[in-house]
């Protein structure tokens, strides 16, 4: 029987074979959000030191005496190394080559998609291997440049996630190479890399190599496997690296799609100039009932109203178009206000919460990722008259007494019912000092 030592989310685990290592997998409590996300992932990061490695002093002077991989994120691992570094693709592996002497003797597994902790979506990613090693394949293709690896399956196609599981956590790791880069993917997505191909050539100059299909053996100075990512849609500027940041990261947005508009309408300066709203319309769940309604108060404070759906298969570059050139955007809880990555600073993200208790889901997924991105925020929480749900329980129900109860149902039944069953009918006397305020900070 051979016992190999591996390091598994954080913690050091030995292990006789991949089976084994199924069974010790520990339960993730998920919570009633879009995005999935998940607690009791926060892995102490005691608990990501090697207990018992010794390292030894005379080791690659690039790579000095720090670990191979970093896996204290609460989201997500990431490996990164400089040196001799060997990708063999055919082999799941990324070798760190040892210098005569060294006792490094590291071995990591990592899945490479800051999802971590949640085990369905972890399930469809590819494993890698990441080791220390002093005997490896000869290099068959050597790199000048540095490269990143990660996956694209996942939650992808889904336009929050492809944002907050890939394109954030890939501009945060890769913006620090000024498209100096190769970029290779494992479990490769064509469909996604022709419909965020401007993305991936404005962050790397190099065409993309898919993992999967690669039989070459790869040899670079520099890799990082995995990409950093910390809380939804947000980059944390105090651990990024060369402290990149969303304001970054929107301007970034802007550029590559060629927008326009980098600020937002100030109407003290041009009196006569109408500001543009964006509503995001709807059309199967969360659907504002009384839209001509929301339209005609719009435009009677004087806004030049737009209506448009973002959805999954839109023109990116005309969506992208689109909302750069208005002054607001509303619309209610769902992945279309990701789109608020285009609007021009200042401007404002106004999100409408649906009713039963989603008010802290709503901000963490994008009143927090708005105003980081120097855009400013409205959140306005539907009452319970203005919620559909009415036409479906008694009023007396205690979901309308004690929404929150129903969060213990799980995430399956939130979504559901608060979510998937129920529009919106805004009360347009409640929600018209909203717009107004809107207006009051063009004009600041």
């Amino acid at each position: 029987m051979r016992w190999l030592v591996v390091f598994v989310g954080g913690e050091r685990k030995d292990v006789e074979d991949e089976g084994e290592r199924e069974e010790e997998k520990h339960a993730k409590v998920t919570l009633p959000t879009v995005s999935n996300y998940t607690i009791h992932d926060a892995e102490d990061a005691e608990n990501a030191k090697q207990e018992g490695s010794s390292l030894s002093t005379n080791v690659q002077e690039q790579q000095g005496s720090k670990p191979l991989c970093d896996f204290s994120n609460f989201r997500a691992n990431v490996c990164e190394m400089r040196g001799d570094v060997r990708v063999h693709p055919k082999a799941a592996s990324v070798l760190f080559m040892e210098p005569e002497g060294s006792r490094r003797d590291e071995v990591w597994k990592i899945k490479p998609y800051p999802r971590k902790g949640d085990e369905f979506c972890l399930s469809h990613i590819t494993e890698l291997t990441v080791k220390s090693s002093k005997v490896a394949a000869e290099c068959t293709r050597y790199h000048d440049v540095p490269v990143v690896i990660f996956s694209l399956t996942g939650y992808t196609g889904n336009l929050f996630h492809d944002f907050t599981d890939v394109i954030v956590p890939l501009f945060t790791t890769a913006a620090q190479f000024d498209g100096e880069v190769q970029f290779l993917i494992t479990d490769m997505a064509l469909w996604w890399t022709v419909k965020y191909h401007t993305l991936l050539q404005k962050l790397s100059k190099y065409p993309l190599i898919d993992f999967s299909k690669d039989d070459q053996v790869r040899c670079f100075k520099h890799a990082i496997v995995g990409t950093h990512a910390y809380m939804e849609f947000t980059i944390d500027a105090a651990k990024s690296p060369n402290g990149v940041t969303m304001v970054d990261f929107n301007r970034f947005m802007r550029a590559a799609y060629s927008l326009p508009k980098a600020a937002a309408a100030a109407l003290g300066e041009s009196p006569r100039v109408k500001p543009r709203l964006l509503i995001i319309k709807r059309h199967r769940t969360r659907m504002f009932l009384n839209l001509e309604e929301i339209i005609g108060m719009a435009e009677e404070l004087g806004f030049e109203v737009v209506i448009d759906e973002a959805n999954v298969s839109s023109d990116i570059n005309g969506f992208a178009r689109l909302v750069n050139s208005v002054d607001v955007m509303m619309g209610v809880h769902g992945a279309g206000l990701t789109n608020c990555v285009f609007l021009p600073q200042n401007a404002t993200l106004i999100q409408i919460v649906p009713f039963g208790g989603l008010d802290w889901i709503s901000r963490t997924d994008f009143g927090n990722p708005s105003e980081m991105m120097g855009l400013r925020y409205k959140q306005y929480a539907i009452t319970v008259d203005e919620s559909s749900l009415t036409d479906h329980y008694p009023r007396d129900h205690k979901i309308f007494k004690d929404p929150i109860s129903f969060h213990k149902r799980g995430f399956e039944f939130i979504r559901r019912t608060f979510m998937d069953k129920q529009n919106v009918r805004l009360d347009c006397k409640r929600f018209r000092p909203v717009l107004l305020e809107a207006l009051d900070n063009l004009n600041q």
